[in-house]
């Protein structure tokens, strides 16, 4: 195993002084692709294996989509803290544990009998939640050239987005041919594997200003933003939702962020210090990542799929038809786009490239909307990977590079943490508000594309807001080549 370690100096200070081998970066970057293999595994190559789950544990659809809930929001709230708690104890330690963690969890779930052993495995799995802005800190650490650092940075990324459709049609084969057991045990054996590599390909890294956990932050932030998830996840049941229930997360979930920022005032060694919050670097990028998966993630992930297969309004596809014509397309798009989006926002500005994202993204959505009523799978083909040439290969790449390079020295965990959990807030927020507005707007008639297009139309205004709260971002100077 390697042994050596990156100290990274404090702010202002002498570069840190270290004796250890030169690393290998393509070593580095396959043993970190690894890792977000296996994290992007978890979250899309079990969607086909859904309704095997459901039918092997006699559960209902809710059931089901409560295990993945819980998986995300696990995700979530993990992310908030463990890149924190990497600079302090050692960056790949905490990935190695993440990635066994998540092996475990696997493993529970592919033993899983009833629903709530498949409950505690899929938490157990969301340990794995920050994986990809771990990533992406060990990488800057070792790759400090800005346009290779923003190449590579574009490569790991760009798998967050899904592994090109493939995993997805894999796990579609392994529930249909073996049952859903073995998509979990095939995700356990990647884990295994990516925690092997992690462990004796990459190097030691940690924050030389940071000493001790602050644990009390970390658990009102937790609890806060946990609340607010849940809150969230309760409103996206529209007419089925406990309206006090939510009323009373949000109420905590105020209440407990009041006093996170009380006592991150008072520590002397915050999770977050309230001065960093206060920074446009700061709350600016997580706006814009909240307006930004509010505006484009349940368009593409629940109205478009649902148009493709809706039988009186859409094109009438099956679900493995509407995932050829729509996610497929655009998961491809987005990692061939990756590498390039990432380039480019060192060559040319991270801000500059997010806005044309941004702007493309809109307008990709805008053309989705006219060609509705045309009913073209030829259209929905090229829209669908316009938004992931627009979206998910340029701003997710763009906004998920942003939280590493604007993150303070001192600290370099905390804003790629809030930024990922920022990215699941928007996740819900977008389901819970574009189908709010779809179902409003819905006529009677099963045969009109109004609520889809209401539905857009909102995306469309969010990705407007984020354009404008992007201008809000300060340039990350040292990240981007001054020629």
């Amino acid at each position: 195993m390697n042994v050596f370690t990156t100290t990274e100096a404090a702010p202002g200070g002498p570069p840190p002084v270290t004796d250890r081998r030169p690393v290998r970066v393509g070593v580095l970057v396959a043993a970190l692709l690894m890792a977000c293999f296996a994290f992007q595994l978890n979250a899309s190559m079990l969607s086909p294996a859904l309704k095997s789950i459901e039918d092997s544990l006699g559960a209902t659809s809710a059931e089901i989509g409560l295990t993945q809930t819980a998986f995300f929001t696990s995700a979530a709230l993990f992310s908030l803290f463990l890149p924190r708690l990497g600079d302090i104890i050692g960056r790949r330690r905490v990935l190695v544990a993440m990635m066994a963690l998540m092996a475990v969890g696997c493993v529970v779930s592919a033993l899983a009998q009833n629903v709530p052993m498949l409950f505690v495995g899929r938490i157990i799995q969301g340990v794995s939640g920050p994986t990809v802005p771990l990533c992406l800190i060990m990488l800057r650490v070792e790759v400090t050239e800005p346009k290779k650092y923003g190449t590579l940075l574009g490569v790991i990324t760009a798998v967050n987005g899904g592994i090109a459709g493939v995993d997805s049609l894999v796990g579609g084969f392994l529930a249909d041919k073996h049952g859903f057991a073995s998509v979990f045990w095939v995700m356990a054996v990647v884990a295994a594997i990516a925690a092997v590599l992690v462990a004796t390909m990459t190097p030691e890294s940690k924050a030389a200003a940071a000493s001790r956990m602050d644990w009390p932050g970390v658990t009102l932030l937790v609890v806060s933003v946990g609340a607010l998830l849940i809150a969230l996840n309760e409103a996206g049941k529209l007419g089925a939702a406990n309206w006090l229930l939510f009323a009373v997360l949000v109420v905590v979930a105020a209440i407990a962020f009041a006093l996170f920022w009380r006592t991150e005032g008072r520590s002397g060694h915050p999770l977050v210090a309230t001065r960093h919050l206060r920074q446009r670097a700061t709350w600016a990028t997580l706006l814009t990542t909240v307006l930004t998966m509010t505006g484009v993630f349940a368009v593409m992930n629940g109205l478009i799929p649902a148009f493709a297969q809706d039988a009186h309004a859409g094109l009438g596809m099956s679900a493995e038809q509407s995932a050829w014509w729509t996610l497929t397309p655009y998961a491809l798009a987005g990692l061939a786009m990756g590498p390039i989006a990432g380039r480019l926002a060192a060559g040319f500005g991270y801000r500059r490239i997010l806005r044309l994202g941004l702007i493309g993204a809109a307008a990709s959505v805008v053309l989705m909307i006219f060609t509705l009523g045309d009913q073209s799978r030829a259209l929905l083909l090229v829209a669908s990977l316009l938004v992931g040439i627009t979206y998910a290969g340029v701003g997710n790449i763009v906004l998920n590079g942003l939280g590493i390079v604007l993150s303070p020295r001192e600290n370099p965990g905390f804003l790629p943490g809030l930024n990922a959990g920022a990215f699941n807030l928007g996740a819900g927020l977008s389901f819970a508000a574009l189908y709010a507005v779809q179902t409003a707007f819905q006529p009677a008639d099963p045969a009109s594309t109004d609520g889809y297009v209401a539905g857009m139309i909102a995306g469309v205004v969010l990705l407007g807001l984020a354009t404008v709260a992007s201008f809000l971002i300060p340039k990350p100077v040292a990240a981007e080549d001054g020629s």
